[in-house]
C-alpha cells in the first residue's frame, strides 16, 4: 500500500460559510469547490478550500441525524476524515481490511465529465476516518457532489506549503494501542518518541509517519501519575481523543505571521522573558531574535537544524483546534524543548511581575 501524502482533511462544522470566512480571510485559503443538496450532497453543504498543496473540506450537516451534525454536537467543530491520496484505493482498501481496519465505506468510483476518481474510507481513531483517494484523471481539487469553481491562480502570497503533521491528543492508557494500530494497520514507521515533563505536568508522545514521508501523526497522551495539564483539558472540552492541532509548514515563518497578522488571525502570546536566553538553549539562531521576540516566534533544535513554530489561539468555542506555522531549518522533530522553555519563560515572568507589585505595595504602605 502506497500512501503518497494528504490528499485533503475535512472538518465537520456547525457553518461551513463561517469556518470559510476563518480559514479564507484569516489564513488565506480560497474556494475551489462547493456542494449541496443541489449537486447530490444528501442533508449537508460543504466547501473546498485551497492554498498551494492544502485543501480543506468544511462540511456542515443540515439534518440533525447527519454524521457531520452528531459529530459538531459531541465534539464541537473538528477534524473528522484525514484523506490519504493512495495509487489504487480498491487494493488499499482490501490491503487495510485484511490487516484488521474496520470499513466504513467500500470502494466507489465517481465520474465527471473530465475527471475521475476512486474513493474508500476506513475508521482511524476514535471518531476520525481515513479516506482513500485515488485520483484517476481530472483536477486535484474533484470530489464526489461539489462543483468545482473556475481555477484560481497561484500567488505570491501562497506562503503555507503543505500539511506538516496532525497532532492527536488519545486518552490515557491509549497510546500504545492507537500507536500499534497505525504500525500494524496503515504500515506506519514510529520514528520519535519522548516523555515530556515541565511543572508538575507531564505526557507521552510518540510520532509515527507513513514510510514516503508525507504522512505524520504525533501523538499525545497524558500522564494521570502528574497535574493535568493542556491535554487533559483538551480530552474534557473534546469529549475524547481528536485532532488537537494541524500544523501547516512554510517557508518563511516570518512573513506568513505578517501576512496573517494583517488579516486578522490571533497567535499565542509568547512571554518576553522565552527570548533571553533563546540562544543559550539552541545555539545561534539565523535572523535576529529581536524580529524572533516582536513576533513570537519560537524555536527549538535537534540533530538535524533548527525550526521555527508559532500556534494560532483556537477558533473554537470549546478553545480546542487551533493552527500551527512550523518552518523546518532541517529539523525532523516538533519542538518539545519549546514546552519546557515556556513554561520556565513564564514562570519567570510571573515571578518578576510578583516582584514588582510587592516592591509597589511597599512604597505605597511606606509613601
Amino acid at each position: 500500500m502506497d500512501i503518497r501524502g494528504i490528499d485533503h482533511i475535512e472538518f465537520y462544522v456547525g457553518d461551513a460559510s463561517q469556518a470559510a470566512f476563518y480559514f479564507g480571510n484569516g489564513v488565506g485559503m480560497r474556494l475551489c469547490g462547493q456542494g449541496g443538496p443541489e449537486t447530490g450532497l444528501t442533508g449537508q453543504r460543504s466547501l473546498l478550500l485551497r492554498h498551494a498543496d492544502i485543501r480543506l473540506l468544511l462540511t456542515s450537516g443540515l439534518t440533525v441525524d447527519h454524521p457531520a451534525a452528531e459529530y459538531v454536537r459531541r465534539h464541537g467543530d473538528g477534524i473528522a476524515v484525514v484523506a490519504l491520496a493512495v495509487d489504487d484505493a480498491t487494493k488499499a482498501y482490501a490491503e487495510l481490511l485484511d490487516r484488521g481496519a474496520v470499513g466504513a465505506l467500500p470502494p466507489t468510483t465517481v465520474t465527471s465529465a473530465d475527471a475521475e476518481v476512486v474513493i474508500a474510507e476506513v475508521e482511524g481513531f476514535a471518531d476520525v476516518r481515513h479516506r482513500l483517494v485515488e485520483r484517476r484523471r481530472g483536477g486535484r481539487d474533484f470530489l464526489p457532489g461539489l462543483a468545482e469553481l473556475p481555477p484560481v491562480a497561484e500567488t505570491a502570497e501562497d506562503l503555507l506549503v503543505e500539511i506538516d503533521h496532525l497532532a492527536v491528543c488519545v486518552p490515557p492508557g491509549q497510546l500504545a494501542e492507537t500507536v500499534c494500530g497505525y504500525r500494524e494497520v496503515f504500515g506506519f514507521d514510529e520514528i520519535f518518541h519522548e516523555y515530556v515533563e515541565v511543572g508538575g505536568q507531564a505526557m507521552n508522545s510518540t510520532v509515527v509517519q507513513c514510510p514516503s514521508g508525507r504522512v505524520t501523526l504525533v501523538l499525545l497522551e497524558p500522564d494521570t501519575n502528574r497535574r493535568a495539564g493542556q491535554i487533559d483539558a483538551f480530552l474534557a472540552q473534546h469529549s475524547g481523543a481528536g485532532v488537537q492541532h494541524l500544523g501547516l509548514r512554510t517557508n518563511d515563518i516570518i512573513e506568513a505571521i505578517g501576512a496573517m497578522r494583517q488579516r486578522g488571525l490571533r497567535f499565542a502570546r509568547t512571554p518576553a522573558a522565552y527570548y533571553d536566553d533563546l540562544e543559550t538553549r539552541v545555539g545561534r539562531v539565523d535572523g535576529s531574535v529581536d524580529q524572533l521576540r516582536e513576533f513570537g516566534v519560537l524555536v527549538d533544535r535537534d540533530h538535524d537544524g533548527q525550526l521555527l513554530q508559532i500556534f494560532t489561539e483556537s477558533m473554537h468555542v470549546r478553545r480546542t483546534l487551533f493552527l500551527e506555522l512550523i518552518e523546518r531549518r532541517g529539523a525532523q522533530t516538533f519542538g518539545s524543548g519549546n514546552i519546557k522553555a515556556l513554561y520556565e519563560a513564564k514562570e519567570r515572568e510571573l515571578a518578576v511581575a510578583a516582584s514588582a507589585g510587592g516592591v509597589a505595595a511597599t512604597q505605597e504602605v511606606t509613601g
